[in-house]
């Protein structure tokens, strides 16, 4: 169609559009010719540039998932309860608590049908325990946690569930190391208990390390073995005889050093079967707190990784135990004007240790 066609087409197309149909265009001239058609330079819509900023899609929140399940971080397990147990005593009002012991004494006397000689007696101590309590604050504030849930976070209840957890592991710190400058001692440094022995010389790999720093291990399975046997031994001689190798013992160390329990003999068996065979009774509990000290592990020792072996009980008497005034105590909630607040506590005794001749350690594994 050429432009003169086109003219003609429209001339008599245009009354017939406006009357029948309502469709009005009084300044159009024709249709567009096939070659109009095809030059796009001049097309009505057509603009030379943009009056809004250029964009490709929609905004990217939009097209963002929220996933409902919250990863949470881990921490390291809580393990003093686990190696003595755990008790309360107390509670939160208490400051000092008093552990009575009793020994007995006497003597005898050549026996005579009318002699009274000879006496029996008891020697009395009470050795004690000062008591330590910390809080901490949960706040929350009404826009803050409206924004949190757009994010999806139950933000009370993981702040309550924090306030728990930092209490906990605070404890768990108090049970290890006490409280400097109370009567509370931990298990790791607890005055009353025996110094540590030195671990055996390494002939495979030098040394006395179990395994060096870069994870090689260093001893043979029988070195390994023959420094438990010293710690039982060293428990041997302390209790007199007390504590038999069939007895409930806690073989404590830290998660890197148990791996020496894999290390195989020329037979091809492995420490703990060893240990197992021999004390049948023995429970291995792992915690970083018997790691080296370092950046990473501040809460470990200094000296270098170090063992205990505990005797759980002598006598049927318990040896020790994680003892706490309260775990979780929660105050009052305070509203505010547009926020809450709340205190919790906990209170500890430490670790409260009444036989140490039950403990012998060993230091540099």
């Amino acid at each position: 169609m050429n432009l003169q066609e086109s003219r003609m087409s429209w001339g008599r197309d245009a009354a017939r559009l406006a009357m029948d149909y309502g469709i009005h265009f009084p300044d159009a001239e024709g249709y567009a010719t096939d070659e109009l058609r095809r030059d796009y330079t001049l097309a009505m819509d057509a603009q030379p540039t943009l009056t809004t900023s250029a964009n490709s899609a929609v905004p990217a929140m939009l097209t963002t998932y929220i996933d409902p399940a919250v990863i949470e971080v881990a921490f390291a397990p809580l393990e003093a309860a686990n190696i003595l147990g755990e008790q309360k005593k107390g509670d939160w009002l208490t400051d000092t608590a008093l552990f009575p012991m009793v020994e007995s004494t006497g003597e005898v006397s050549s026996y005579g049908d009318y002699s009274h000689a000879g006496s029996t007696g008891l020697n009395m101590n009470w050795p004690q325990r000062q008591s330590y309590h910390w809080q901490i604050m949960v706040r929350y504030g009404e826009r803050e946690v409206e924004r949190a849930g757009l994010g999806r976070i139950d933000y009370v209840s993981k702040l309550n569930k924090a306030s728990a957890n930092i209490l906990n592991r605070y404890g768990n710190y108090v049970y290890f190391f006490g409280v400097a400058g109370l009567q509370n001692y931990g298990l790791l440094n607890d005055p009353a208990l025996p110094s540590s022995l030195t671990p055996g010389t390494k002939v495979a790999g030098g040394g006395n390390v179990w395994i060096t720093s870069g994870g090689a291990m260093n001893a043979t399975a029988n070195e390994v073995y023959a420094d438990i046997q010293a710690l039982f031994y060293q428990l041997a001689v302390q209790t007199a005889g007390l504590v038999k190798e069939t007895d409930q013992l806690i073989l404590a160390l830290s998660p890197a050093s148990s791996v020496a329990m894999t290390i195989t003999n020329s037979f091809g068996v492995d420490v703990k079967a060893l240990i197992k065979q021999n004390f049948p009774n023995i429970k291995v509990v792992t915690a970083v707190q018997y790691s080296a000290k370092s950046t990473a592990n501040p809460e470990g020792i200094a000296g270098g990784n170090f063992v205990q072996l505990i005797a759980e009980t002598i006598d049927g008497e318990k040896t020790g135990t994680c003892a706490f005034t309260e775990k979780l105590r929660a105050h009052r909630l305070v509203a505010d004007t547009s926020s809450w607040s709340q205190k919790t506590t906990s209170g500890s005794w430490g670790a409260v240790i009444t036989k140490p001749m039950a403990f012998s350690s060993m230091l540099g594994i």
